[in-house]
Parts: C-alpha cells; structure tokens; sequence
C-alpha cells in the first residue's frame, strides 16, 4: 500500500473541501480499503467520514425511512423501525456479506461504489429512493449510471438514502457462496401506483425490469409471471453464471419474492 494523507473532517462541508481528483471518502472502507492494498488503487488524500454524526441515524415518517449514509448494514438489519416499516429491506442488510462486513460496511458507501453485485441498489431502485446529498437530492434510477458509475460529483458526498415505504416487499437473492454477493438479487415493491422488479447482479448495473414490473402491477401474484422468458442478451455470462441461467435465477427469484409479500 502506498503511502497517503489521511484526514478526519469534523463535518461534510470540511470533506467535501479535503476532495480532490485523487481522493477517496472512508466511511467502512469494504472496498476502498482492499483495492490500496492489493495496489489496484491508490490516492493522496484518504478523507475519512465515519465519525461526522450528522451522517448516521434511522428516521421514519408515515411515507419514508431515511437512512444516513455512515450507518452500518448491522443497524439496519436490527432497527425494529426498519423491520416495521420496510421488513424486506432489513432482510437485505441482514444477508449482506458476513459478520465482520455487515458490522463495518455502510449503506452510502455501497451505493457510492455501485458494485454491479451489490444488494443496497436495487432496494433503492425499487422501493424510489430518493439520494441525499450534501449539493442536491437525486432519485434512484439517476443515480446509478453504470457499472462503478454513478451521478456523484466531485466533493459531492452522500448524507442520506430516504426509501419509500411499499404496501409490500420483498427481496430474494442467490449468493456467490464465497463472496454473498449477489450472482443475482431481485427486490419486488408493490407502491400504491404500481410494481417495481429491481435486479442486480444480472447486468453491469441495477436495473427495473420493466416487463416483470408491468405483468405484477397488473396482477400481484407469482402466477402472472409463470413460464416468462427474459432477455439475456445484456445478462453477465461468467465462471460462476451464463447469461441464460441468470435470466432464468431472475425469474426464479421475482416469483419468490411475490410469494414471500
């Protein structure tokens, strides 16, 4: 690892000024930290944000859970506001990684990071999520523009991820045994104006699958999507899964997760 300028700014106006093009915010550091080491990416300025208390926290209101960035995927898995309000996405939290991942991983940096495999944005994706950041606020399918990519700025660090509360939810993934990242994840939401089918893990980005999406908001059950065929031509083909058996996990797991509503 190389050697680098570490800084612990006492609020977000302070980081967002300690950014650079060669810098990188630290907040659970599951990705930052093993990429320095193995050398595949190494910075000037390593901004460390964990300890800004204005970044973490669970509120609730009638219509959202809001979320702050720093939070831990632990305290989201154990919240009981969580578990009330939206219990499929504590479910999520609660089968993310191991232990030692859950306990020190948080929600704003897997969203910032945009894994292609990561669990937190398709329950951003699908339960309309709205990013807050310390510039703007950005909705979901804005947010994440490809793989690794997302519509963050430069010194634009995100504060809080407020979820829509669903009448139902659920979210079904098949784990990379290794890893749990997901080979592919499907998060269903049914909202008062209709159905939202997340997937990630299949594609180089989270995606709605609008087809799935539109059978569902016309008829919430797993029957209305008996015997569909997806797409695969976009679909990750790799050692652990083809393109093929990906759509057909995709389909799989959406209808498990209407029967799990």
């Amino acid at each position: 690892m190389k050697s680098f300028n570490y800084h612990a700014p006492k609020d977000v106006k302070e980081a967002s000024k300690l950014a650079s093009s060669n810098s990188a915010f630290l907040a659970g550091g599951m990705t930052s930290i093993p990429s320095m080491k193995l050398g595949l990416a190494t910075y000037k300025d390593v901004i460390d944000i964990k300890k800004i208390s204005k970044l973490s926290g669970i509120k609730v209101s009638a219509k959202s859970i809001k979320i702050g960035a720093t939070t831990k995927h632990a305290d989201v898995a154990s919240s009981k506001d969580v578990k009330k309000a939206i219990p499929a996405l504590a479910k999520l939290a609660g089968n993310i990684g191991d232990a030692q991942v859950r306990n020190r991983g948080t929600i704003g940096g897997s969203i910032s990071n945009n894994d292609p495999s990561a669990c937190y944005p398709s329950a951003c994706m699908a339960l309309n999520a709205v990013i807050h950041t310390n510039e703007r606020k950005i909705d979901a399918n804005k947010f994440f523009k490809g793989m690794f990519e997302t519509a963050l700025k430069k010194g634009e660090i995100v504060e809080a991820v407020e979820f829509a509360i669903p009448e139902k939810a659920d979210y079904q993934k098949h784990p990379n045994p290794a890893s749990r990242y997901a080979i592919v994840g499907v998060f269903v939401a049914k909202h008062k104006g209709g159905v939202n089918v997340a997937v990630t893990g299949a594609k180089s980005c989270v995606y709605i699958d609008k087809d799935l999406s539109g059978k569902l908001s016309s008829d919430f059950s797993s029957g209305a999507i008996e015997g569909m065929e997806l797409d695969d031509s976009e679909m990750n083909s790799d050692m652990h899964a083809s393109s093929e058996y990906r759509a057909n996990l995709v389909s799989l797991y959406a209808k498990k997760a209407v029967e799990a509503c």
